[in-house]
């Protein structure tokens, strides 16, 4: 398979649950609350698609796959697309704007403290994830500034933990692939030194 088919395949796997949700709105599928709705398919599309592109480097360490890497910049995209869109359903749809209350949200509740703290992390890489930035920055720097990513990634499975109330299988679920993703990456570290 090409490079460029598989990029594209990629591409629209990712844009799948875009159009489930769209899918849900037509059909009456977002429930008796679809705001809520929204807001937490959103954001679950988002810690699953971080997952996603921090699995890029544990299948190259296992299974020697390069492609998964060559997709990651797309991958990360894609996942600050979902944050993106996660935040915005929530200031403007939730909240209607309403900075007060969102104020007060974040000073009240820690998981939206710990969220917004994640969701800076992914907007400053999103906004440092061009081949000019990098240039710019200079490669060592770039790397350094790009390894917050796992540091967004525990915030975003801490955010998802703690706004559950009943049901936490699914969260711990993430948190257990985040553990073996990370675990595989010092594993490697700890053989390297």
């Amino acid at each position: 398979m090409s490079y460029r088919l598989l990029w594209w395949l990629v591409f629209v796997l990712m844009a799948t649950p875009l159009l489930q949700l769209g899918v849900y709105a037509f059909t009456g599928g977002l429930g008796a609350n679809p705001i809520q709705f929204i807001t937490r398919h959103l954001g679950d599309w988002a810690l699953r698609s971080l997952l996603v592109a921090l699995a890029a480097t544990p299948l190259k360490i296992i299974f020697g796959w390069t492609w998964p890497v060559r997709m990651r910049r797309m991958l990360g995209l894609w996942a600050f697309a979902y944050v993106m869109l996660h935040v915005t359903n929530y200031v403007a749809i939730d909240q209607f704007f309403d900075w007060q209350a969102i104020g007060t949200d974040i000073v009240k509740r820690t998981y939206i403290t710990v969220g917004l703290g994640a969701f800076i992390i992914l907007a400053t890489l999103a906004a440092t994830s061009s081949k000019r930035a990098i240039k710019s920055m200079g490669g060592k720097a770039w790397k350094r500034l790009h390894k917050y990513v796992y540091i967004a990634a525990i915030l975003g499975s801490w955010h998802y933990y703690a706004m559950v109330k009943a049901d936490t299988l699914p969260p711990l679920i993430h948190i257990s692939i985040l553990c073996v993703l990370l675990g595989i990456r010092i594993w490697q570290y700890l053989k390297r030194t």
